[in-house]
């Protein structure tokens, strides 16, 4: 075999598990295992809530977890998605909404320290855990979820301005009790649909 067409072959696998692991999250699918070669969605992290207690995985165990990242200063994709998330925990049966931990998680902890996120979060949910830290907690906590995120600066902006956007993906994930990926609900999902997305995968699960 030629090294052009053994480069060839291991680009077309590339692209081929990089398409599998988008598919399964397209279709909220739970996430193959790291043996089957496609990425997993969630894992550990170390991160400081919204009252400078240190937080980890461990934290949330026995709980289902609904989990957003964004920052405090979006202007309109965060807020609205977060609004949904509340939205749909107050829809659901007390009981059921009771297993599930809002959590939102900064992707700009330079702006989102510990006191910005104790400001934001409880327009949102009375339950729902902010979550932040340095600029490597933060990272990390965002590559174990596969998250997307940069600075955006509008044109002539200098790049050490505060004045930025962030682009990020926009997911809510839903995650087990033992922390595993669950499903994930896009961007523009009704609260009823995913209030009724979380009944079902609740009720199944127990």
């Amino acid at each position: 075999m030629s090294r052009k067409t053994l480069v060839i072959i291991l680009a077309i696998a590339l692209v081929l598990g990089i398409g599998l692991t988008y598919r399964l999250m397209m279709m909220g699918s739970e996430t193959v295992s790291s043996s089957s070669g496609a990425a997993a969605i969630g894992g550990p992290f170390e991160l400081v809530d919204q009252n400078g207690q240190t937080r980890t995985e461990q934290d949330f165990r026995g709980k289902y977890m609904l989990i957003y990242f964004g920052y405090t200063y979006c202007p309109d994709v965060c807020p609205t998605e977060l609004q949904v998330m509340g939205n749909a925990l107050d829809a659901l049966d007390p009981e059921i909404a009771n297993e599930v931990t809002p959590v939102f998680i900064s992707v700009d902890p330079e702006r989102d320290t510990v006191d910005a996120i104790a400001a934001y979060v409880p327009h949102f949910h009375e339950r729902m855990v902010g979550l932040t830290g340095t600029l490597e907690q933060t990272t990390a906590a965002a590559k174990t979820f596969r998250v997307y995120y940069a600075k955006a600066y509008a044109d002539g902006e200098a790049k050490d301005s505060d004045a930025y956007l962030m682009d990020h993906s926009s997911f809510v994930y839903l995650m087990g009790r033992d922390g595993s990926f669950i499903r994930h609900f896009n961007y523009g999902t009704a609260p009823e649909d995913m209030a009724k997305g979380i009944a079902e995968v609740v009720k199944k699960n127990g």
